[in-house]
């Protein structure tokens, strides 16, 4: 029987000017462990008068964690922070009771051809922390652990795993791993991992089983301790997850919470723009309005 409970199949959004491919959340899977939002962004060329520009909105209720392959993303927040990201680095903002953030091509390409390539990521929070003080952290590249073993480089980039541990203040038990092959390699390893699990193919492909998936596809685990599979060569695989929450997890929009009333009391304070404000920007974006 395959260990392959559940294929998402990447599904275009738009996020403004800009269209990406949402992964997570989904009707029939609404979180791994305690991620509860994957977003694909790109990859895309953008010409010397298109820029990537996400107006300042709210969050609250989890953490946000930016992960680029290409290009380059200016975050500025309502903690008075201003940081660029570029690829291999990691963003980790936490919104707990409230955060504001714009996400723009940084002014220095604004002007010039540029490539924008890379992943958005919601993770829910433990309940006693949903409504901390917000916090950001930036961590550079070279201090994400990075290694080599049977032919695969991995990166993890969030959590723990293998008995290390990134260098990102994660709130919960999880893990975020990158898999990069050059040649064709088998990978084992269910031992390593806890919770639940999903692997997202970003390039190239895998094989379990006797099936092979492709790009564009988040394979959700039954069993994460069954973790086995081949990689072709020149593959690319996020594998993700980690302890659920015993509480559901609420989405509504940007706010993420374990209490419907914490929702529609951001709601009504981002409509009545009474969140705090990103330094420098007067733009935002308006709360949506769903149809029923």
């Amino acid at each position: 029987m395959s260990n392959v409970g559940l294929i998402i199949e990447e599904r275009a959004a738009s996020i403004g000017s800009f269209m990406v491919g949402r992964l997570l959340p989904f009707a029939q899977k609404r979180a791994v462990g305690p991620f509860v939002f994957v977003d694909h962004m790109g990859p895309v060329t953008l010409k010397d008068y298109e820029n990537f520009d996400v107006p300042p909105h709210p969050h609250i209720g989890l953490s946000t964690l930016t992960y680029l392959f290409e290009g380059s993303i200016m975050h500025r927040d309502s903690m008075g922070v201003a940081m660029e990201i570029k690829p291999g680095a990691v963003n980790w903002m936490t919104a707990g009771k409230g955060v504001t953030h714009s996400e723009r091509t940084p002014e220095y390409l604004r002007h010039s051809e540029k490539s924008l390539h890379g992943l958005q990521i919601w993770v829910a929070l433990p309940k006693d922390l949903e409504d901390c003080d917000p916090s950001f952290a930036h961590i550079e590249a070279t201090d994400i652990p990075h290694w080599e073993a049977d032919g695969i480089n991995y990166k993890l980039i969030a959590g723990t795993l293998f008995g290390l541990q990134s260098p990102v203040p994660v709130h919960s038990p999880l893990f975020l791993i990158e898999l990069k092959s050059t040649e064709a390699a088998t990978v084992h390893i269910g031992d390593h991992l806890f919770g639940e699990s999903a692997l997202y193919i970003l390039e190239g492909s895998i094989s379990s089983e006797g099936e092979t998936f492709g790009p564009k596809q988040i394979l959700v685990a039954k069993d994460a301790t069954l973790c086995s599979f081949e990689m072709a060569a020149n593959t690319t695989v996020y594998i993700f997850g980690g302890d659920p929450f015993p509480e559901e997890r609420y989405i509504h929009w940007n706010f993420v919470h374990s209490d419907k009333e914490k929702i529609e009391a951001a709601k009504k304070a981002w409509k009545e723009q009474t969140f705090p404000k990103v330094p420098g920007e007067t733009e935002f974006v308006p709360l949506p309005v769903y149809r029923v």
